[in-house]
């Protein structure tokens, strides 16, 4: 099987949410709080709907990952005022500096995970799964019950 790409890909990514649920583990979080704080502080606050699309977190998933952040006061949600139906999440100076620690922890993984490549050779294959991805992505959108992964650190 390993002359078929699909289940070389399935291989490297169970492999990849491996190490990010490892990597991110030893600090109690998960890469989903990553990619969160990480939205928030490049795309500014947003509320919880629109927070999910930019990530690509289900919003079961969303949800549990915001508690997290939350509780660890990592976040806030305001009440948005022209709506007030809808919360508006935040990141905190401690979350901004959360997002620093599992910054470094992401690329100590990222690291782990592709450590037989040259820096020209991680690009290119960077290059190429972006192609991918942005290929199957308008398909993957209007899929029922489609769900982001955490391997996405």
């Amino acid at each position: 099987m390993d002359h078929l790409h699909s289940w070389l890909l399935t291989q490297v990514a169970a492999h990849a949410h491996r190490l990010v649920a490892e990597g991110m583990g030893a600090v109690g979080a998960r890469g989903y709080h990553y990619r969160l704080l990480s939205s928030l502080i490049e795309e500014g606050p947003a509320s919880q709907a629109a927070l999910g699309r930019r990530t690509n977190i289900h919003l079961s998933d969303l949800v549990g990952a915001l508690n997290e952040l939350e509780d660890g006061g990592f976040i806030t949600r305001n009440t948005d005022i022209s709506d007030r139906r809808r919360n508006v999440i935040t990141v905190t100076p401690k979350g901004r500096d959360r997002a620093d620690e599992l910054a470094e922890r992401a690329k100590t993984v990222q690291d782990d995970l592709l450590g037989p490549l040259s820096q020209e050779e991680r690009d290119i294959l960077a290059g190429l799964l972006r192609r991918l991805l942005d290929h199957h992505a308008p398909a993957a959108a209007h899929r029922p019950g489609r769900r982001g992964d955490a391997a996405g650190s």
